[in-house]
């Protein structure tokens, strides 16, 4: 089929070691895993990711789509190179979270679901991390919690990441 990825070996070991976790007749429960897997290596999930994970699982096309637009740690539009999320429960909006969401807006020329011009950072308005106490809290990239995010924190991270954004 031509709406079928070329996967990196890499890619395709880790979805076979998370199918492998499952008996042979339940490896569709490896789909979240396998969305997972796809989107480390490309950024985001496609609609041939999609239609990938579909075939590997044996599983109909409409099934994975729909867990990949159901949660909203799966980006299934192209996203910059850093995805920033940041909280905004009720938790970090009592302790600063939109005065963090607004600077964030500002300082980047950007709102929600939007990227930078530039392709670097793309802002996703995200549900509770757990970490209230930290408040406000952001993600980078789905795996980088950020805690206490004052304009000075936000500044330094920014700069972290341009500078990183460059070396790469």
């Amino acid at each position: 089929m031509s709406n079928i990825l070329q996967l990196s070996d890499k890619t395709l070991a880790d979805i076979a070691r998370n199918i492998a976790k499952y008996p042979p007749e339940q490896k569709q429960s490896a789909v979240m895993a396998a969305l997972i897997a796809i989107q480390t290596e490309l950024g985001w999930v496609s609609s041939e990711a999609i239609a990938t994970v579909a075939q590997i699982l044996e599983m109909p096309t409409i099934a994975v789509e729909e867990v990949a637009t159901f949660y909203n740690m799966y980006n299934t539009k192209q996203i910059g190179k850093y995805k920033l999320v940041i909280c905004t429960n009720l938790p970090c909006q009592l302790t600063h979270g939109e005065t963090a969401a607004n600077y964030l807006k500002e300082t980047l020329g950007i709102t929600y679901n939007e990227t930078t011009p530039c392709g670097t950072f793309t802002l996703k308005e995200g549900e509770c991390m757990g970490a209230c106490g930290d408040s406000p809290v952001m993600l980078v990239n789905d795996k980088r919690m950020c805690s206490f995010m004052s304009k000075e924190k936000i500044d330094t991270l920014l700069n972290e990441l341009r500078a990183e954004g460059k070396s790469a």
